[in-house]
This record gives structure tokens, sequence and C-alpha cells, in this order.
């Protein structure tokens, strides 16, 4: 596969990313997601690697090609890439990208441009609408020249005017898909809307906000987002989409009065901090429903014609032209437009890194080397450790710990590649696809080869598609929370979580993860409810419960005990059978009165199914030699994990044990996870 492929990095709207042509990209959509997890540099939150800037806001990207759809000229897919963890999501539409497709497009030759300017049809395959953008041609070439300002860019530039033609209702198939244009949740009034994006409105003042607030003391309320979130996910339901917990849409907006008749205030959210601006499809949805009749963003009464509305958002304002149609409640916006610029940044060719693919699988019918010359030559270059969880978590430190002393002995490079997402499946599947020659190992641990399997269905098998190696260790988990969180044991917690007016949010490593089983074994013990905060990890999870931004959350103690030890975080209890030499004064939860929630962490080496077993055997001796170093157990047990060596049979037999106990801890509670392998 070739690592260097054409690209034009373009500024759209607000937005910045890298243009492609279909045809630049891989055949495939997981080859192509690699190549585009590479083309940002998703891996490093800096996004060092990439083009990408660190923020959301920076890491998308447009694939564009000739249309199928009858009418259109040009097919659209927005992906927006991870920002320090490896994912590639194509579920949401952008509509500041979208303001580059038709420059892009022409430039590349996949349009005629007429001279003076040239209207082009967009088909909007995330979301199966139809957009028409037209851009200046002057002598029948784009101009990205002019004197449109929009607010968060600077300068002027050429306009782009982007119409919307049936954005109403693309996602759910109704502008108002609860049947209603206010619903009450929770006591409060809100709009569910699907108008260019799937949004639910509120009135600021319903929460005690004045909706002017800046999006850095939104993002600093926790409660509030936790709320937010709660009503999120019970708008999601009522508008027909499922659980959206793993979901961006519905977008949660705040809404208050303008600075006229014609215009309205709103805060935007990602859904879970609030947009430093506004996304453009977002701003369709608000001056919807500020142009519609019996919403809570309703602003007066508007007779069939055009109307300039006005979308006042922290950086400035959008203007929004809707077009009316009909009279009193069957009024119907028709399409809405607005002027976008955008500007051509550089065009060459994108080298992309080669550690985002797997290695190539062996060509069918080849002749692979014995495995006594396997033996002999093994490891013959440099060896990959695959970590499922990001950069800073337990997993992460301990693989490092492991790699310092285990690369040496056995004379090659031993590098840690974090492949971070869809709770370790990313990480796993690249494993097993991975030639089964020892270079490429996986430090699976109790969710990647225990939990998820019981939970979901999996494109990998923890038994039939992996080699164990070994087992490396241990770790209690434990239940924590802030420092200045007003409990200081797991009876005044649940009191807590009892009368708090919403519920409140604990942190999880990703779905299938520990933190996210014991935490919702916690709730069906308990009789509590709380909302889950996914991150990418275990690192960036503790971080932000430390900070005060999340309640609480179920980590390993390898990953809580730097936070202890600094009184950054609170130990309450230990979700496992007996109390431990670093917290003697912790009690178990069922000793605090929950009981059924014992979970030990373990950790453990695979490489890929048919790995030669002398191979396995090899890596087995070096990685044992490795866990009896004292330096390295002693490390380890500071850090709140206990070494544990094994033979790759015992942890074989360790996977079927596990198998069968979380089948039945899931067949008891009742926990399942809504995703299922495509």
């Amino acid at each position: 596969m070739s690592l260097s492929i054409p690209c034009v990095l373009m500024r759209a709207g607000t937005s910045r990313g890298p243009f492609f042509l279909r045809d630049w990209l891989p055949e495939g959509d997981e080859a192509r997601d690699q190549a585009l997890i590479g083309a940002i540099g998703a891996s490093d939150p800096l996004q060092l690697d990439g083009l990408g800037g660190g923020s959301t806001l920076n890491s998308k990207v447009a694939i564009v090609s000739r249309s199928s759809v009858p009418g259109c000229d040009l097919d659209y897919l927005f992906a927006q890439v991870g920002v320090g963890h490896r994912s590639v999501d194509t579920r949401p539409n952008c509509g500041n990208m979208l303001s580059g497709v038709a420059p892009f497009a022409i430039e590349q030759g996949l349009i005629t441009a007429q001279d003076g300017s040239t209207t082009v049809r967009i088909h909007n395959v995330n979301t199966g609408s139809q957009i028409e953008a037209t851009v200046r041609t002057p002598g029948g070439k784009v101009s990205y020249d002019g004197d449109a300002r929009i607010d968060g860019v600077a300068g002027t530039a050429a306009p782009i005017l982007l119409n919307f033609l049936d954005a109403w209702g693309a996602v759910t198939g109704q502008v108002f898909p609860t049947g209603q244009r206010i619903d009450t949740i929770d006591g409060l009034e809100v709009t569910c809307i699907d108008a260019a994006m799937p949004l639910m409105i509120l009135r600021a003042i319903d929460l005690g906000l004045t909706g002017r607030e800046r999006p850095a003391e939104l993002d600093a309320n926790p409660s509030l987002l936790a709320r937010i979130e709660a009503l999120r996910l019970e708008a999601g339901r009522r508008m027909g989409l499922g659980d959206v917990s793993g979901s961006v849409v519905p977008k949660p907006v705040l809404v208050s009065a303008g600075d006229s008749l014609d215009s309205i205030t709103s805060r935007y959210f990602t859904p879970h901090k609030c947009h430093a601006s506004h996304a453009v499809t977002g701003a369709i949805g608000v001056a919807t429903a500020f142009a519609l009749p019996g919403t809570v963003a309703s602003g007066i009464a508007r007779q069939a014609g055009r109307h300039a509305l006005v979308v006042l958002h922290p950086a400035g304002q959008i203007d929004v032209a809707v077009d009316i149609e009909g009279e009193g409640e069957a009024i119907e916006v028709r399409s809405a437009a607005l002027v976008r610029t955008a500007r051509k940044i550089m065009q060459g060719m994108l080298h992309l890194p080669g550690y985002v693919f797997p290695p190539a699988a062996p060509v069918p019918g080849s002749v692979a080397p014995s495995a006594s010359s396997a033996v002999r030559n093994f490891p013959q270059h440099e060896l990959h450790i695959i970590v499922p969880t990001s950069a800073g978590g337990g997993n992460d430190t301990m693989a490092r710990t492991l790699t310092r002393k285990l690369g040496p002995l056995l004379g090659q490079p031993l590098v840690v590649d974090n492949r971070a997402g869809a709770n370790g499946s990313i990480a796993a599947e690249y494993v097993a696809a991975a030639e089964p020659d020892g270079h490429t190992l996986m430090f699976g641990y109790i969710a990647t080869h225990g939990i998820n399997p019981a939970l979901q269905k999996l494109r990998y098998d923890p038994v039939a598609d992996f080699s164990p190696v070994g087992l490396i260790g241990y770790s209690p988990t434990l239940l924590v929370v802030p420092a200045a969180l007003p409990v200081d044991d797991v009876a005044s917690l649940v009191r807590l979580l009892r009368d708090a007016p919403a519920p409140m949010a604990y942190a999880s490593a990703g779905e299938g993860t520990v933190p996210h089983l014991a935490a919702e074994l916690f709730q069906l013990q308990t009789g509590t409810r709380l909302t889950r905060a996914d991150f990418s990890g275990a690192g960036p999870a503790i971080a932000d419960v430390a900070n005060g931004l999340v309640q609480l959350m179920f980590p390993s103690l390898f990953t809580a005990l730097p936070y202890l030890r600094s009184k950054r975080l609170k130990a309450l209890a230990v979700a496992g059978t007996e109390r431990l030499a670093a917290c003697p004064d912790v009690p178990t939860l069922s000793e605090a009165g929950v009981p059924g929630v014992a979970m030990t962490q373990w950790y453990a080496l695979f490489a890929p199914a048919k790995t030669p077993h002398s191979v396995t055997r090899q890596l087995n001796t070096a990685l044992n030699t490795v866990l009896r170093d004292p330096e390295v157990a002693a490390r380890m047990q500071a850090e709140g994990a206990q070494v544990q060596t094994s033979t790759p049979g015992e942890l074989h037999d360790l996977l079927l044990a596990e198998g069968e106990r979380w089948q039945d801890v899931v067949r008891q509670t009742g926990l399942r996870l809504n995703m299922a392998a495509d």
C-alpha cells in the first residue's frame, strides 16, 4: 500500500482539514479510516505527526467524488477524526467543511466552472440531504479573494453561498421527530428538531443561565453538563435515535434572546463541550426553530417569504436567510441559505506514517518460513506492543515499564503503540490481523479478552484469534471521588447520588471497560442513577475526576495511586474481596453494604493466532524474566500492581474461565452494550 497520497489542506468556514478525492484514498472503509487517522495524526492530543491542530475544529476531513445521486453533481462525505485517540466518525455532518467542497471539486476537475459564478448541487452522504453551493469563478477559475467576512476567521475572502434545500428531517424523517414542538423532559421544556442537524434546544433561563456565558464558564460547570447530558439521552430516545450515549447527536443547544427581533443567542454543544463559536448545521436548526411558531426558541410571528435572521454565538454571528411557506401552525421552512468563505492553504503529497496500517497479511499460497527458521531469526526487527487504551493510563504505564527491560532482553527495539477506541476493539482487530511472526503483540487485559466478548458482538475472538504469551499482573479496582466532593464513605455517596436534582456522572474509560461495568453494577446494587462520561482511556478519565469535572470513577489502583498520593482523589471502597495493604483503612464495597461489585483487573501479553509455538515460548521466557526482575516488580507494586507470571497454557485457561464468569455476570445483571459488529 502506498503511504503517499495527494491532499489539499483547506480552511473551510471556521474549520480546517484535508480534502481528498475518494480515489486518492485506500479502498475499503477500514483502510480509508486508517489513512485518515494518519493524515490527522489522531493518536496524539497535539496531533504532532499529522495535519490536525489538537482540536475537533481542525481534525476534520472532507471526501469528495462525483455523485451517483440523480440531480446532484458531487458526493460529500464528512469525517470527524479523533483528538488524542484513533477514531473516525462519519455519523455527523459539518456545514463549515461543506463550504470548501465546491471550490475543491472545481479545481480538481470534477466540475466545469462557469464565468462569473458556478452553482454546484452537493449530496451530503452523511445525512442524505442536498445543498447548493455558489462559488465565485471569474474567468472560469475559483477565486478565494473577496470582501466577505465571517466571525471567527481573520481577514476577508470571496463569499460562498450555501443553500440547504432538504435538510429538514434528513436524519429522522421529521422536522419535529417526537411529533411535538415542545416536549417536557425532567421538568424542563425542550424542542427536539431535525433541521440540518438533530438538536435538543433548551431555554438558557430555565437552567438558571443568561445564555451569554462564555464557553469556558459552561464547560467548568459539571452539574450543568451532567444535567444537559441526561436530558440529551432522553431526547435521543424520544427522537427515535435510540441510545445516544455513544453518539454525538442530538446536539444540545441553549438559547436566549438576541439583540433584535431578528436575532437569537445560541450556545451550541458538541455535545459534551460548548462550541467556541457555532456549527453551521446547528445554526440552520436554531434559525428554523426561531422562525417557526410553538418552539422554545420561537421569535415573533413571521409571514411567508424570505427572512434574514441572525444566530449570535460566542465568536460573533451567523447570518441565515430562511424561506418560509404556509400560514399559522402549518408554516414551514423550505430552504435556508448562509454565507461562508474558504481558502486553499496548500496542495501536494501527504506522507502517511506506516504505523497506522496493520502489517500485511501473508499472501495466500505463499511459502512461509519454517518454524525453525523463525526461531533462529526471531526477532528480526523492531517489535510493537499495541496498547488498547490512550497514553497516560495504567495499561500504557505498565506496558512502558515492561518495554524498558524486554526490548534489550530480546535484542531489538520494542515500541509501545497506543490504539485506543471502540473499547479496545481497534487494537484487538489490528493485532488479530497482523502477521503471526511475534513482532506485533497486544497488551490485553480484562476488558478486551474477558468482559467485551460477554457484552457485545465483536469482530475478533479473544481465544481463537490470539496466541497467549503470558500473564503480566493484577491490579485491584477502587471507588474514588474528587477530594472536594462532600462525602467520606460509600453510604454518604449513595445519599448524595439519590438526593441530587439531576444524575451525577461517572467516568468510563470506554464501553466494556472495568470503570464502565463496575459503575453499572454499582448503580444496580445501590438503586442510584448515574450519567456515563466516556473517555478514550483511563488516563484522561481519571484526570477529569481529579479536577472535579466528573463525580466518581472505578479505576485500577495502578491508575488511581498517583492521585491518591497527591490527595486530589479520595478512595471510598475497594471493588474486591479484601482490603489492600496500600490502603488498609479503605473497606471493601461488600463491607460498605454494596455486594456484588468485585473486580480485579488482570493484564497479559498476546500474539496473533498461528504464531509459532517456539516464538511464543521465547516471548514467554523473556516476559517472565522481566517480571521476576526485582526492580520491575518493585516499580509495579509501588504503582499499585502485583506482577504475576504464567505459562501460555495457564493464560489460555484463564481466558476460558473469564469467558464463563462474565457470561454469568451479564445473565445475572441484564447488562448489554448497544453495540454490534458490522
